[in-house]
């Protein structure tokens, strides 16, 4: 697929050999220089993934990633010379879906854009029959519209907490390893361990439970994982949505 790639790496070498990289595979590339730029960028052309540099003067890219995350869920691929553990995290709990640290291999890095682009084509073109209304208690996610509502309430999920969302909900009930979670998280660099998930679970709690600290939708199976279960008496409920 031909996509519109915005990339905000202050260094310019670098950001010319991800821009060509990016051509050699049929995207647009946008190639801006600091943050501002490219919160400014994103919203003129509303790019479908943007690689973002975590170390950019102006607005950093953690800030970048915080505040486009109010209005946008196109993937974010952030790159970072810091491979410390918090540093990543930091960085998936403002809502980048993936994360490289560098050096890295160009190879690699387009390895990445392909599979973050695949995902939301998936989700953009889902077909009828995987359109699903999902229902736990007075969960609602709409995997068509791509929204989740608890009560009458919206929640606001990056794509890789509406994709544990989805996972979850479609599947009741069922405990969830941290590794099963992992996988559909997309991050696959190997110093993001299974804390990640950890992390998508506190922010969901944060949004969908009553009471964070005493959870009662998205419950810990101790020693084994999560999983996602309705109020005490109510029965989940599934039901199809056609376009």
């Amino acid at each position: 697929m031909c996509a519109r790639v915005l990339v905000a790496e202050d260094d310019e070498k670098q950001a010319e050999l991800i821009r060509r990289y990016l051509l050699r595979e049929g995207h647009q590339a946008v190639v801006v220089h600091d943050g501002r730029a490219a919160i400014d960028e994103v919203r003129l052309i509303q790019p479908d993934l943007l690689i973002l540099d975590v170390m950019m003067p102006e607005t950093d890219g953690l800030e970048v990633c915080r505040v486009l995350r109010r209005d946008y869920g196109f993937p974010v691929l952030m790159l970072t010379a810091r491979s410390a553990e918090d540093d990543l995290l930091l960085g998936l709990d403002l809502g980048a879906d993936d994360y490289m640290t560098k050096p890295y291999s160009p190879r690699e890095l387009m390895a990445r854009v392909r599979a973050l682009l695949r995902r939301a084509q998936r989700a953009q073109r889902a077909t009828a029959g995987d359109n699903q209304v999902l229902r736990v208690g007075d969960l609602v996610v709409d995997t068509f519209r791509h929204e989740a509502t608890i009560g009458e309430l919206r929640v606001d999920c990056t794509p890789g907490e509406f994709e544990i969302l989805t996972a979850m909900a479609a599947q009741p009930d069922r405990v969830f390893t941290r590794q099963q979670l992992l996988e559909r998280t997309r991050g696959f660099d190997h110093y993001i361990t299974e804390r990640t998930v950890d992390v998508h679970m506190m922010n969901l709690r944060k949004k969908i439970e009553p009471d964070p600290r005493r959870p009662v939708y998205l419950v810990t199976v101790f020693g084994v994982g999560y999983k996602l279960t309705g109020s005490e008496g109510t029965r989940p409920a599934r039901s199809d949505r056609a376009r």
